[in-house]
């Protein structure tokens, strides 16, 4: 693993790590962690996908884990993109393909990115994306909550119940106990940047062509497993696959049946990324 460091546009330090596998890799992936979270949550995800054969880098966003910045406070959804956007410059390769993959509020961004990024990725996958506004937000306080973001992006509005992320009592107590993991309420700035974004998707997703992968726990309190299906219908790859995991919380990379999930992300990517076969041999 070697840890990198870049200056993003927004003037803080960003900083990701990079994982490589022995030998040759057969793709690499970055993947975009959801919000009040960081990287280094992804470890045993990580492992799973580097003896797959998989570079893999991950970031911590701007505001987050040990990247800089004031905690959960951004100008606009695009100092997330933007931070993306040179982390997978950094670290794509000519000769493998490159894919992408978000969970939460790292699904929105990872999305946002990838509609205005296709050529730079050969596939995407989603997990518990953030990618509509919970049922119990009107229309008019979603629009309340957008000036909010512009006028007072500092002004604290609702906070994470960390019981939702997992059944797993240990996850919820490893990140309730994480020094890493900001508390309190999460600013208007970012909920409002979040919104807006949300609020592009249905436009935006027919335009979308990669190869789609789009998971979500059907007893996912934090995100609407709706917005999963939503991307999954409007979506205009000819290679999707929504999956919904019965049972499972918003975590699913988290929850007792990660093997499972994993499982099925890995193979999704060898699918998209397989191993070059050797040269025959044409010797007489």
């Amino acid at each position: 693993m070697e840890t990198r460091t870049f200056t993003g546009g927004h003037g803080e330090l960003i900083q990701y790590d990079l994982y490589r596998p022995d030998g040759d890799a057969r793709g690499t992936l970055v993947i975009a962690h959801g919000l009040a979270e960081h990287g280094a949550r992804y470890t045993h995800v990580v492992d799973r996908l580097v003896a797959a054969g998989f570079v893999v880098a991950v970031p911590d966003h701007v505001g987050h884990g040990r990247s800089g910045g004031k905690r959960l406070r951004v100008r606009g959804f695009a100092d997330f993109t933007d931070d993306l956007d040179t982390v997978i410059d950094q670290v794509t390769t000519p000769d493998a393909p490159t894919f992408l993959l978000g969970h939460s509020m790292g699904g929105a961004i990872a999305l946002d990115y990838a509609l205005d990024h296709q050529d730079k990725l050969d596939g995407l996958v989603l997990s518990g994306a953030a990618v509509v506004p919970g049922d119990d937000l009107a229309p008019a306080a979603i629009k309340v909550a957008k000036i909010l973001g512009r006028v007072a992006p500092w002004m604290p509005t609702t906070a994470l119940d960390s019981a939702s992320i997992s059944k797993d009592p240990a996850v919820v107590a490893a990140y309730d106990a994480d020094p890493l993991v900001p508390r309190g309420r999460i600013p208007a700035g970012l909920a409002g940047a979040l919104l807006s974004t949300m609020q592009t998707f249905p436009d935006r997703l027919p335009s979308l062509h990669l190869p789609l992968l789009v998971l979500h726990g059907s007893a996912d309190a934090l995100t609407a497993p709706a917005g999963s299906e939503m991307v999954d219908r409007l979506a205009g790859s000819a290679d999707k696959k929504l999956v919904i995991y019965d049972g499972l919380y918003h975590e699913i990379f988290n929850e007792p049946e990660q093997d499972i999930v994993i499982g099925d992300v890995v193979e999704w990517l060898e699918a998209r990324a397989p191993i070059a076969s050797p040269p025959a041999d044409t010797a007489p």
